[in-house]
């Protein structure tokens, strides 16, 4: 009767540890955490959210337009999303980006935007530069930063450039 008590106990544990899924996740800015939601303007004054793009694979990146490498890795990132923008994944349909700007100018903003091509809808910033709330609960100490998410806001990788990036989001297709 012991060892059948026991074996309920267990049983029950396993069940409701099984039944939390995705609400138990922890948020944070490590892989395997959910990533904190962001909320920022467009260049348009529209408030984007980070959760809006929920189902999709999405690269958190961080620039700026006065940053040298952030300029040389956006034909990549242009390539990467033209590669990737309808494509299915294990965990999510579709790739894009969330641009997150540090820059202060919103001029040289969206400069850089239409001078690069990043043909993505979801360009962000509070214009605060260096002081920008995502950057800083993101903990963004050097730019171009970035971090991957699944479709349901997961943390699957951080730092992702070049090649590295093609080649993640090669191995997560379905």
């Amino acid at each position: 009767m012991k060892a059948a008590h026991y074996i309920i106990l267990v049983t029950i544990f396993l069940l409701s540890s099984g039944a939390k899924g995705q609400a138990e996740v922890e948020t944070g800015i490590h892989i395997g955490q959910r990533a904190p939601d962001l909320v920022l303007e467009s260049p348009a004054g529209e408030k984007i959210s980070l959760s809006s793009l929920r189902g999709q694979m999405v690269l958190i990146d961080f620039w700026a337009a006065w940053c040298g490498p952030c300029r040389r890795e956006n034909p990549n990132l242009v390539n990467t999303y033209r590669q990737y923008m309808d494509k299915e994944f294990v965990n999510g349909s579709g790739f894009t980006i969330y641009s997150v700007s540090l820059d202060k100018s919103k001029e040289s903003w969206v400069a850089a935007i239409d001078k690069d091509s990043l043909e993505w809808e979801s360009h962000v910033s509070d214009l605060k530069g260096w002081k920008s709330a995502p950057a800083i609960e993101y903990e963004v100490t050097s730019i171009p930063a970035n971090t991957l998410i699944d479709g349901n806001g997961i943390i699957i990788s951080v730092g992702l450039r070049g090649r590295y990036l093609n080649d993640k989001l090669k191995e997560l297709l379905k």
